[in-house]
């Protein structure tokens, strides 16, 4: 097949399509566009960013996932309320029906990489009715070259049908909505859901499975790089600031999402950003916001007037989740090939909704492992769907939902990379400070950055450090640019009384909640709290 070939009918045979009408294979930026006016599944903004909306799921389905259990890889995943398992004959029951409902239609084929890595990297290949999803793999993943097109030898394939829905009661899934991924058949099937993201992070929940298992840390976290070389990783859930703190003007940005740790050092998973946009300050977040403005840039979900074309980014009627896809390179600040030395410095990141925890804490190796393993956060409005306001949660690895080995896993190949590496570990709030939401406010970027600058630059480390009582974090004094009355959290709260019940209430969270690994941890890490 030609490079940007559109043909009828042959190449899909091994997916079971047998006769399809016309594929668009690994089209560019340009036809898709086109494609995407032609089949009014969007509208190009003033500025040249495509607008789309994804209808009733703005966020992920997280409850409609599964993996098919069978004898090859049954025995390595972590099931639970996560990873639930799948029967093998459903899901070739519901192949066969979504390979039907393929027969006769057009058919969009971007075949890319997963993995910037050249040893670790995997061929994929996205199936799609929609140009829009065509394009979002276009920008997420890695983007082949004509020479590599030709020698693709797909190991991963995502077939996605967002107006293909399921019958539960027939079907076994849980709604119209699935995503299920098929190790043994290495194979994803979704439908029933218009969020792009769901192929993204089903590709990552892929690596998540086969990385590890080959001694490579699989990570949630964004990655950059400072003029030196030195490189810093951000652990954190969606909302918690991982693109907007590796997107800084003063480093390079390796990648805003998903990253691997290997031997070399640290290589990112994708080839572009999926970034949160709701309330997106030009001031605050410049590299971000004139990405929205941007030919190839996808905006999900953001309110655009039908009539200037002028998008919205204030506008939160369809979901406090809008997003922004687009390629990296759309970011004038990146390490291009994707790749950097081994970290010097880890931040985990937390939108602490009880406004308990420090805006910065320096964390020792066993107090890093915990943090990991426990992964507190707050679920951010519209990120999954029928979260409308801030929920405290707990996400182990900060990406439980897409972990498919157990935690330990994860946390004993971190762990090792830490001691050899004498990695510098840093807990970081960007959640509310004085109080949980309606009580405190929510952490000024500006502060944010400041911090995480001070520290990756080294100018935290000459500063004096205190010991808070509730989680024995150590807290630094004094930062350039930050109200010394907010490092310590308890002086920012008017009622110091309501301030020591919540850090109590929170303690006992994160105490209850770290039971269930105490079996697979130290005891010096499991005595951290």
């Amino acid at each position: 097949m030609r490079f940007n070939d559109i043909t009828r009918g042959s190449g899909l045979e091994q997916h079971g399509i047998t006769n399809p009408n016309l594929i668009y294979w690994t089209s560019p930026t340009s036809v898709l566009y086109e494609q995407v006016v032609r089949r009014g599944e969007g509208l190009i903004s003033h500025l040249g960013a495509l607008t789309v909306k994804t209808g009733h799921y703005t966020g992920r389905a997280a409850n409609d996932k599964f993996i098919v259990e069978e004898p090859e890889s049954s025995g390595q995943i972590n099931w639970g309320k996560v990873n639930r398992p799948f029967p093998p004959e459903s899901f070739d029951h519901l192949y066969k029906k979504m390979t039907s409902y393929m027969q006769g239609r057009d058919l969009f084929v971007q075949d890319c990489f997963a993995g910037a890595s050249p040893e670790h990297r995997i061929p994929v290949r996205i199936i799609t009715e929609r140009a829009w999803h065509a394009l979002f793999a276009r920008n997420m993943f890695l983007r082949a070259t004509p020479e590599e097109l030709l020698s693709h030898r797909t190991e991963f394939t995502v077939i996605d049908l967002p107006a293909f829905h399921a019958q539960p009661k027939i079907d076994g899934t849980n709604s119209e909505a699935f995503i299920i991924i098929n190790f043994a058949r290495k194979l994803v099937i979704i439908g029933g859901t218009s969020y792009a993201g769901e192929i993204k992070k089903s590709i990552f929940t892929v690596l998540n499975y086969l990385l590890p298992q080959k001694g490579v840390m699989s990570m949630h976290c964004s990655a950059n790089a400072g003029e030196a070389g030195d490189v810093a990783i951000f652990f954190g859930l969606s909302g918690t600031g991982k693109t907007t703190l590796s997107a800084a003007p003063n480093r390079l940005l390796i990648g805003d999402d998903e990253h691997g740790w290997d031997d070399d050092g640290v290589f990112n998973f994708e080839g572009g950003c999926y970034a949160k946009v709701i309330n997106l300050s030009p001031k605050s977040e410049p590299e971000i916001y004139q990405c929205t403005r941007k030919f190839g840039t996808i905006l999900e979900n953001v309110a655009i007037d039908t009539i200037s074309r002028r998008i919205d980014l204030e506008d939160a009627s369809f979901t406090e989740n809008t997003r922004a896809s687009y390629p990296i390179t759309h970011i004038p600040n990146i390490v291009s090939e994707g790749c950097g030395g081994h970290p010097n410095h880890i931040v985990m990141l937390t939108c602490d909704a009880f406004g308990v925890l420090p805006p910065i804490a320096r964390l020792t190796p066993q107090q890093a492992m915990y943090h990991f393993l426990s992964g507190y956060t707050a679920k951010v409005a519209g990120t999954e769907a029928g979260v409308t306001e801030p929920q405290a949660t707990f996400s182990a690895c900060f990406g439980a939902p897409f972990m498919a080995l157990r935690p330990a896993v994860y946390a004993e190949i971190l762990g090792r990379k830490i001691a050899s590496r004498q990695v510098s570990c840093w807990l970081v709030n960007t959640g509310w400070s004085g109080g949980g939401p309606g009580v405190g406010a929510r952490m000024k970027i500006a502060y944010s950055r400041a911090l995480v600058d001070a520290a990756l630059e080294g100018r935290l480390d000459g500063s004096s450090f205190s010991s808070e009582p509730n989680f024995g974090l150590s807290i630094p004094e004094s930062c350039p640019g930050v109200p010394s009355d907010i490092l310590n959290p308890r002086n920012a709260w008017t009622d110091k009384g309501a301030y020591d019940a919540a850090a109590a209430k929170l303690v006992d969270m994160f105490r209850k909640n770290f039971e269930q690994f105490s079996a697979d941890t130290t005891p010096e890490i499991a005595s951290v709290l």
